[in-house]
């Protein structure tokens, strides 16, 4: 008799609960956060950096970091949720090893970013918001990164790359696959 396989999709979601019950804060961590606190006049006052130095430890926000980080600042969960929902630069699901948030705000656009947006899919086989396979690129569509008077523009890993085409593309992924 064959055993039935589990869905890709299913696999994804074990392995995501799976890595978030193994989530635990590093005593580097623990170090940093005391010293975030200290610098603010209250607790909740460091909630933004404490998420970004979670991420930076973990690359995403797993359930159980979020409750760390919930207990260590006295916060209620569901704000510390509710932050770290609301702006796009927290990960509240597993990203790739490399995050490409492409902007197709209206002078992007205007510039060329849909094709550019495109071309990434193509060239990727993913759609944005979704995964390269091997984990390596996850690829977002945003509405703005501010860099209107140099676009098209994409952030890669955080650092800008500006006035944007499918050479400068070609170079970044190339880049990021060595």
């Amino acid at each position: 008799m064959r055993k039935k396989s589990i869905s890709s999709k299913s696999r994804d979601k074990q392995s995501t609960e799976h890595r978030a019950k193994k989530w635990r804060p590093t005593k580097r961590l623990e170090e940093k956060t005391r010293e975030l606190v200290s610098g603010y006049p209250t607790p909740a006052s460091a909630l933004l950096p404490v998420l970004h130095a979670v991420q930076k430890q973990a690359g995403w926000l797993p359930p159980e970091a979020l409750s760390w980080v919930s207990s260590t600042l006295k916060l209620d969960p569901s704000h510390v949720y509710g932050v770290a929902t609301f702006y796009t630069m927290f990960n509240t699901q597993p990203v790739g090893r490399h995050v490409l948030e492409i902007c197709t705000n209206i002078s992007c656009s205007l510039m060329g970013a849909e094709n550019l947006k495109d071309y990434l899919c193509k060239k990727l086989r993913i759609k944005p918001g979704q995964t390269t396979s091997d984990g390596n690129i996850t690829l977002r569509e945003v509405e703005c990164l501010g860099g209107c008077d140099r676009a098209p523009v994409m952030l890669v890993d955080g650092k800008y790359h500006e006035n944007l085409d499918k050479k400068k593309v070609n170079e970044i992924l190339a880049a990021l696959s060595r």
